[in-house]
Order: structure tokens, then C-alpha cells, then sequence
């Protein structure tokens, strides 16, 4: 847990928008820091409510997270009901398996219920003394000169107003508190669609609860245009997304019947369809969800609004980063507090904003990036025999050469830096690949030459 601020402020009260993931993990870190937080969510209390259908049920916590979540002590509670997935597991289309380590012997991401996580940290953030957690308050609009929230009760349809001294946006990807703040001067938005949608499904338990496919993995139905994925779940299910064009020959509005949608997976992921029993079911009943990347700035407005997670940043979630990137936010965020202090928050919303945009702008780069290596690259011999070179020279070279994948999952390097040590690499590769057809190439003096050259360039 971090240290004590330097200088502490008399306990502020502070509010939230927004009860999901960050929202959630943020009102730990700010109640333990002695605030008074009174934190607003649109939607029913989940834990009572049970969870909405529609958003990704699993999530990939990786390095960045389980550093935020030991920021406020709960790492250890969440890592068992976690499960660990250390490698990709490539199905061609004819069922033939090939598998692709993420990292070093020990290293893995972990695989949890999105449902059970937000639950989870609701509850370590109502046992604080100092969080109050409002469900089903609707906020219609915001007065950022009176510092006033207009709140609707959807119990009740009464409607309000709340004020707030500090207001923090954690409210999603389309966030009515960054609406707020694009009403203002030179505020500069977008939003970027994928022309892609997806859909949940389920690869069923077997008996006695067992995992049909490798338990510690995700699995990867690569097919060019499209793919399909799958996350274990502690019940010996797995959690399987759809990504899949909205349009055109193979798509969405191709298969309009339970007759087409079993056709087309019988085709086209053979080795699945006999362990989705409820594929036509869920297939019709689940909505299709649409992905978006945002960008925005500033993240803060005066010093009393600042935004984080996917309402200053909502990325595709292609590299398993979203909600990482949101916890690292909190993170971040405290480790300012700590520097500056409780009392200079110009300071710290400053220079908050000014560190976390380049890397959120960077994720979601990668993010997209990543979208075309799961899709077109992760099937094809090449691409693996490069990855595993590129291990290779990873442990010839140890701190000259760290895969990306690596540097973004498993490290704490700002993403910014990340992505810009992936593209050197990638320009590396591009070099060395074309005298390299085997693993065993590796070791060719003409080889190992051109790869000492370009290390010595990189020093």
C-alpha cells in the first residue's frame, strides 16, 4: 500500500461518478486516503441487481492491474477466483492446435468474471467508513459553474440536484460527465467505430465441471477477417467472444437464422460447435456489442472534474489493456497524491493528464495494432517462427530486447514507450526475417553478425 502524503489535507469530501471497475477501485484509493466519497451509479446495484448481459463477461488482468489492486490490499482476494492463462492456443480451421507462450516460465495473465470483480471491490469499497454508494441515479447533466449534478432517482423518477466540491469521471466510454466537459471552449473528442461488432457465447462445462479445452489458456479461432476467442471460467466453462464484421459475405447481417449460424460455425469453427450447446440460443438472444476507440482532452476541467478509465480513454479490447489502463489510472493518480500532497490538486490533475494522455493515446494504437496481429497473424507459420526469435534475442540480449507483448503486459514501461520499442523492433525483424527460415537459423554466424550489428546500434 503507498505511503502516507506528505502533506495531508483536512479529508475532503469527494465524489464519483460512475460504480463499475474504476469507479469502484478509485473510491478505495480516495477513502483510504481519509475522503469522504459519495460515488453515483446509473444502474442497479449488481450485486443485487445480477450482471447485464451484453459487455464482456471476462476480462485479462495483467501486471498493471494487480499493482493497482495491491495499492489498496485486495490483490491476493482477487487472484483466487482468478485463473492464470500463460499462452495463446491457436485452432486452425481443421481443429489443429499450435501454441504460442506469452512470456517467461511463471508469467501469465489471468482470467476473471468482469460480474464477480466489480461485485467484489463494491463491497471492500462499502466496508470503508467513508464511501456511499448511490444505484440507480441517473445524471441528466452537469452545472460546472455552480458545481451542481442534476440526478435522476430511476426508482422513483424523482429528480435533483447534488453538489460536489471535486467530481471524478469514471462513468464509461460514453461518459455524461466528459459530455459535460465537451461543452466547453476548445474542448478537442472523437470517437472511432470499428466496422466490427461482437457477441458473447459460452463453450460449455463438461462433466463434473471439467475444462473441454486447455484450462491456462486463451484460446484463439484466428479466421483473417474475423476471430473468435475464449477465456476459462472457474466453472469449467469458458467465456467465448465473437468479433465479427457488422456487414458483408461473412457477417453479423449474414445470418439471420438459427439454420445460417449453425451452418456457418460448423464451417468455419468445427472444432467448436460440438461444445456450444446453447450457440443458436445465446447467439440470437445476446446482443451484438459495438467497440469504439475515444480520444479527448483535457481530462480535467479547473481543478474540481477530472476524468479517467474509458470515459477519458475508451479503447477496442483487443490487447486485454482496458481495464488495466483504467486501474493504472488509480494508481497513478494516488502516487500524485502522495508526491503533491491532498491539498494540490491543480498540481496533481495537471500533471496527471499530462502523463497518462500520451500513453492512453499509444494503448490505443496497440490496441488496434493487436486487432490485426489476433485476426490475420497469430495462424500463420511466419509470424510464429518470428515470435519465437524474437524470444530468442530477448534472452541473448536481456535489457536491449523486450518483446512488446511483453513490455505492455508483464512490465510497468509507460505504454508510450512501449509502443515506440515495438515499432524499433518490428523494423528490426523486418531486416533479420527474411535470412531466417528455421529456429535453427538462429544460430548462423551470418545471423548472429546481423543481430550483434543491430544490438550495437540500439545501445
Amino acid at each position: 500500500m503507498s505511503s502516507p502524503s506528505p502533506s495531508v489535507a483536512p479529508a475532503e469530501s469527494l465524489t464519483v461518478m460512475g460504480a463499475g471497475l474504476v469507479g469502484s477501485l478509485l473510491s478505495l484509493y480516495l477513502a483510504r486516503r481519509g475522503h469522504p466519497v459519495q460515488v453515483f451509479e446509473r444502474r442497479a446495484d449488481p450485486r443485487r441487481a445480477g450482471f447485464l448481459e451484453g459487455r464482456s463477461i471476462n476480462l485479462a488482468l495483467s501486471d498493471r492491474g494487480w499493482r493497482a489492486l495491491e495499492g489498496v490490499g485486495v490483490a491476493d482476494d482477487i487472484r483466487q477466483v482468478g485463473i492464470p492463462m500463460s499462452g495463446r492456443v491457436m485452432h486452425d480451421v481443421h481443429g489443429a492446435l499450435t501454441r504460442q507462450p506469452y512470456g517467461h516460465e511463471g508469467q501469465a495473465i489471468y482470467s476473471v468474471n468482469r460480474g464477480h470483480l466489480n461485485r467484489c471491490l463494491l463491497d471492500l469499497a462499502e466496508a470503508q467508513p467513508h464511501v456511499r454508494l448511490h444505484f440507480g441515479q441517473q445524471c441528466l447533466g452537469i452545472d460546472l459553474k455552480q458545481r451542481h449534478l442534476h440526478l435522476l432517482d430511476t426508482t422513483t423518477q424523482a429528480e435533483r440536484t447534488e453538489p460536489y466540491t471535486r467530481l471524478f469521471g469514471t462513468d464509461g466510454a460514453f461518459s455524461v460527465v466528459r459530455g459535460a466537459l465537451q461543452k466547453t471552449d476548445r474542448y478537442d473528442y472523437s470517437q472511432h467505430y470499428l466496422e466490427y461488432g461482437y457477441k458473447e457465447l459460452t463453450i460449455a462445462a463438461g462433466p463434473d465441471g471439467a475444462w473441454q479445452l486447455e484450462k491456462n489458456a486463451l484460446h484463439i479461432w484466428p479466421r483473417g477477417q474475423y476471430l473468435m476467442i475464449a477465456l476459462p471460467n472457474l466453472n469449467g466453462s469458458f467465456n467465448c467472444t465473437l468479433f465479427f464484421p457488422y456487414e458483408g459475405p461473412e457477417s453479423f447481417a449474414a445470418l439471420p437464422t438459427p439454420a445460417d449460424v449453425t451452418a456457418f460455425f460448423t464451417r468455419v469453427f468445427p472444432d467448436a460447435v460440438p461444445l456450444m450447446p446453447a450457440l443458436t440460443r445465446e447467439f440470437f438472444e445476446h446482443p451484438t456489442g459495438s467497440m469504439v476507440t475515444v480520444r479527448c482532452f483535457p481530462w480535467k476541467h479547473a481543478d474540481d472534474v477530472l476524468l479517467l478509465g474509458d470515459a477519458s480513454h475508451a479503447i477496442v479490447p483487443f490487447y486485454g489493456q482496458g481495464m488495466n489502463a483504467g486501474f493504472e489510472d488509480c494508481s497513478v493518480l494516488n502516487a500524485l497524491l502522495d508526491l503533491h500532497g491532498d491539498a494540490d490538486w491543480p498540481a496533481v490533475f495537471a500533471e496527471f493528464q499530462t502523463q497518462r494522455k500520451p500513453n492512453a493515446d499509444a494503448m490505443a494504437e496497440l490496441a488496434v495494432y493487436n486487432f490485426a496481429e489476433m485476426r490475420d497473424r497469430v495462424g500463420d507459420p511466419r509470424f510464429l517462427l518470428q515470435k519465437k526469435i524474437e524470444t530468442k534475442i530477448a534472452a541473448q540480449y536481456p535489457g536491449l530486447w523486450t518483446p512488446l507483448y511483453a513490455q505492455v503486459t508483464f512490465s510497468h514501461t509507460p505504454y508510450a514507450e512501449a509502443w515506440a520499442a515495438g515499432q524499433r523492433q518490428d523494423a528490426i525483424m523486418a531486416r533479420l526475417m527474411p535470412h531466417i527460415h528455421t529456429e535453427a537459423d538462429f544460430d548462423q554466424p551470418t545471423v548472429q553478425a546481423q543481430i550483434a550489428q543491430e544490438m550495437t546500434a540500439r545501445r
